[in-house]
């Protein structure tokens, strides 16, 4: 069992992060969140194992290997699977594991087709709209699931 380890996992284009539309999603890159969030997960005594992918199969695998091992949560920026993956919300739902759904930006604020989310009917909760901050949000979300 890994009660103190915490899956963040980011989907399709979330490694472009600083680069990509700066104005919608940030300067910040993955690696700027990263290494914030292993800061707070140590002095929330907690475990951080981060990881992006463009592939689906990869982070449905990842949903999974969290079941498998324990994990206390899974914070998950599925990007743009997130509106279209029926894969990502049956292997939550198959897993133990709550799901804290993550968006930099507020999808509610965008175009239409992102206003729908696969995602937030199986996730134990959702943050949106505060850029990278809605990580941090998420790993105090998640701590508090312990106690």
């Amino acid at each position: 069992m890994s009660a103190n380890l915490v899956f963040v996992l980011n989907g399709p284009n979330l490694n472009l992060l600083g680069s990509r539309e700066p104005d919608v999603y940030g300067r910040e890159t993955l690696d700027d969140i990263a290494a914030r969030l292993s800061d707070q997960a140590e002095a929330l005594g907690l475990a951080i194992d981060l990881r992006q992918s463009n592939h689906e199969g990869h982070l449905v695998d990842w949903l999974h290997e969290a079941g498998a091992r324990g994990a206390l949560a899974v914070i998950l920026n599925a990007g743009a699977y997130t509106h279209t993956s029926i894969a990502l919300h049956d292997a939550i739902k198959a897993i133990a594991v709550p799901v804290i759904e993550v968006h930099l930006s507020n999808p509610h604020a965008r175009e239409a087709f992102r206003h729908v989310s696969l995602i937030s009917a199986v996730a134990r909760g959702s943050i949106c709209g505060f850029g990278a901050q809605s990580y941090a949000l998420a790993l105090d979300a998640a701590v508090r699931l312990r106690q």
